[in-house]
């Protein structure tokens, strides 16, 4: 059997084995990533890599473990020029392994429109099962839906969320595009590449113990709606205030959904309903009851001011209906395209084959595939330039992505352990300068005494989470309820901001919230 006779076609390139010891060192691998990116621009986008044959097409064949690593090798040469491998296939030739790899330039930014919603509640409210509903279009008959989520051993043991996590569904043509399997990677590329819209989800944490990581998803993914989450059978509970609270910290229009209604009577629901409109209306927002399209389109003109409320339940699919529209509805967010580019890295994971990833949203500018950048501040306040190799966002590749998205991009120039959440990605024009100290103006929200100088709370500003001393600046003290300006002090290292960023803060039972105001020390 011969695959491909001769290299008449110059996208055709015949490999007869790929080590990745051999082939990843620095001077082989730069000469396949020059030729793979010449086979790419000659075919339009697409290479063709014949592997077990030598260069004239003679079978030499290979192992299974060495055809997994030649395939391994291409792919980690793919991620250089921005493509990935979109097919394999496998040929037996007397009695020995030859294949053909097919690798295509990866897609643009691609996403016409997309909007972040972080979904807050408390914990058993059904934020989980909520968020699955919509990603399968289909009832939760056996109660299991949040298991599409929920993934970790001790998640599934306890039956709740313990860690954020990241799910999207996309629009088509405006109509939802559903997924059989929430977990399937390929699944959730294929809805970024179809998709006219698509939304992302931050399903943060309900449970009081891991406030810190609620607040590491409200207050780092950049997210442009809040989705607060009530149950019928419980109604607004204390979480319910603090969570909301959060959200209005970060300025987003809210969306409330009432989960469980199938559960309980009318006479229940209209009792959380007014718990509802009362929690709303004393922070000077208006209820709004979602009961058909011309609701909708009342509130989405208003959602500076207006709270869409809708009733739903996951078992029945009542009112998902509504919520697609709601969503498929939703403005974009204005995104700051023309400034540098910056992404505050939340997680940095190891990958095999790939090697050092980080992730988080961006929140301005534009990045290409490849392109040299800053990371930074360390302890010391350096900046460091290194190269973002590859991008993808829901397990599709992107040659370039947008302010607003979620995404996870490949670094090279640096070792695993040297990132920590909280640093910044950015392009050096930004010329980016550590901060040491900055004033602000914050609102104590909840506190049993108070406050005075030397006070030290956590601050929480994108997914910077750092200790900071305070300064009292025209107040000898303060209390709960009360505004001042303070100076806010790093005590161990420093973090990136910049004047007008709002954050959280907090330490034991006292929380607040901020506005920057001023830069005082930058590291020297």
């Amino acid at each position: 059997m011969t695959l491909i006779p001769n290299k008449e076609n110059k996208n055709i390139e015949f490999k007869e084995r790929l080590i990745a010891n051999v082939h990843l060192k620095e001077e082989k691998r730069q000469h396949l990533a020059t030729q793979m990116k010449y086979l790419l621009e000659t075919g339009k986008g697409d290479a063709i890599y014949i592997i077990g044959v030598d260069d004239g097409g003679k079978t030499k064949g290979l192992t299974d473990l060495e055809f997994e690593e030649t395939v391994n090798v291409l792919k980690t040469i793919a991620m250089e020029n921005n493509a990935d491998i979109v097919k394999v296939e496998r040929f037996r030739e007397n009695g020995t392994l030859i294949g053909k790899v097919l690798i295509q330039k990866s897609a643009t930014n691609g996403v016409q429109n997309h909007v972040i919603l972080g979904v807050a509640g408390h914990v058993h409210h059904g934020k989980s099962t909520l968020v699955a509903a919509l990603m399968t279009g289909k009832p939760d008959l056996k109660g299991t839906h949040w298991l599409y989520l929920n993934v970790l051993p001790h998640e599934i043991e306890r039956r709740l969320s313990a860690d954020l996590h990241f799910a999207l569904m996309g629009f088509k043509k405006n109509e939802p595009l559903h997924l059989k399997n929430p977990r399937d990677k390929k699944e959730r590329a294929q809805v970024v590449e179809k998709a006219d819209k698509v939304v992302s989800f931050v399903d943060a944490v309900g449970h009081e113990a891991w406030l810190r990581s609620t607040i590491r998803g409200l207050v780092g993914q950049d997210i442009d709606y809040g989705l607060l989450v009530i149950a019928a059978d419980d109604g607004v509970t204390h979480i319910t205030r603090e969570h909301l609270g959060l959200l209005l910290a970060m300025s987003l229009p809210i969306i409330v959904c009432i989960t469980k209604v199938d559960k309980m009577g009318e006479k229940r629901i209209s009792e959380v309903e007014e718990q509802i409109d009362n929690l709303l209306k004393n922070i000077g927002k208006i209820p709004l009851a979602i009961k058909d399209e011309n609701d909708l389109r009342v509130a989405i003109d208003k959602l500076e001011a207006v709270v869409p409320v809708l009733k739903t339940s996951a078992a029945t699919l009542e009112g998902y209906g509504l919520l697609n529209k709601l969503l498929l509805m939703l403005p974009e967010r204005k995104k700051d395209l023309d400034k540098p580019f910056l992404m505050f890295i939340d997680r940095v994971y190891d990958v095999t084959g790939v090697g050092t990833v980080v992730s988080g949203t961006i929140k301005q500018g534009r990045l290409q595939a490849g392109k040299e950048l800053l990371l930074g501040p360390d302890a010391t306040g350096n900046f460091r330039k290194i190269k973002a190799t590859s991008i993808e966002m829901h397990y599709r590749r992107l040659s370039e992505a947008d302010a607003g998205l979620v995404v996870g991009i490949a670094v090279r120039g640096v070792k695993n352990d040297e990132i920590e959440r909280g640093m910044i990605l950015c392009e050096e024009q930004l010329k980016p300068k550590a901060v040491k100290s900055f004033e602000a103006e914050i609102l104590i929200l909840h506190h049993p005494t108070r406050i005075a100088n030397g006070y030290e709370p956590i601050i929480h500003l994108s997914t910077v989470s750092e200790t900071a001393k305070v300064k009292l600046i025209d107040k000898t003290y303060m209390k709960a309820g009360e505004t001042g300006n303070v100076e806010f002090v790093f005590k161990y290292k420093p973090a990136y901001l910049s004047v007008g960023e709002k954050f959280v803060f907090r330490e034991g039972k006292t929380k607040g919230i901020g506005t920057v105001t001023k830069i005082v020390k930058y590291v020297s």
